[in-house]
């Protein structure tokens, strides 16, 4: 059955005027109250107090298991978007051939003062994996490390000198 507003409203004022008249309360049948008094006088109060117990112990179980989940979640994804760790190695030379090619490209519609420099860059450029090569036994050589920043640098004043001579500077 649907209750309506209409409904609803004379529910709520025969509660109200039964409440307010005692007398007018109907009497609960007299066989209910044989069972009420078996079932509280034979279930102890203990079982009760085990069986909400075990329920909120349930409860606080899944409670556990959800919070445990999220946080394997969160981790999960706050390693995953952490960049690894780079060696100092590709670090260096990452930013040593982004900076060689941008000076290549800054020279390329220049002519060079001398025809021979490619072959030196090449031998520089061979150093540097002489010395790659020995840092992968030893990665944090500090004077491998130097080495390879001074060849870099190298390469990059070879190319500066070769297209950019300091007489032509003023």
């Amino acid at each position: 059955m649907k209750m309506t507003k209409s409904n609803f409203d004379e529910f709520l004022a025969k509660g109200l005027e039964q409440k307010n008249n005692p007398e007018q309360m109907p009497e609960p049948q007299k066989s209910l109250w044989p069972g009420v008094e078996k079932a509280i006088n034979s279930a102890p109060h203990s079982s009760i107090d085990s069986e909400s117990r075990a329920t909120r112990s349930g409860a606080w179980r899944n409670l556990s298991a959800i919070a445990a989940s999220t946080l394997i979640g969160m981790c999960a994804v706050y390693f995953s978007m952490k960049p690894p760790e780079q060696n100092p190695v590709v670090q260096m030379s990452a930013y040593f051939e982004q900076q060689k090619q941008t000076l290549l490209v800054q020279y390329g519609s220049q002519p060079a003062l001398t025809n021979d420099w490619q072959v030196q860059l090449q031998e520089l450029e061979q150093a540097e994996q002489a010395i790659k090569t020995a840092l992968e036994n030893d990665p944090e050589n500090a004077a491998l490390l130097q080495m390879l920043a001074q060849v870099y640098q190298q390469q990059l004043d070879l190319i500066n000198r070769v297209h950019q001579p300091r007489w032509q500077q003023i």
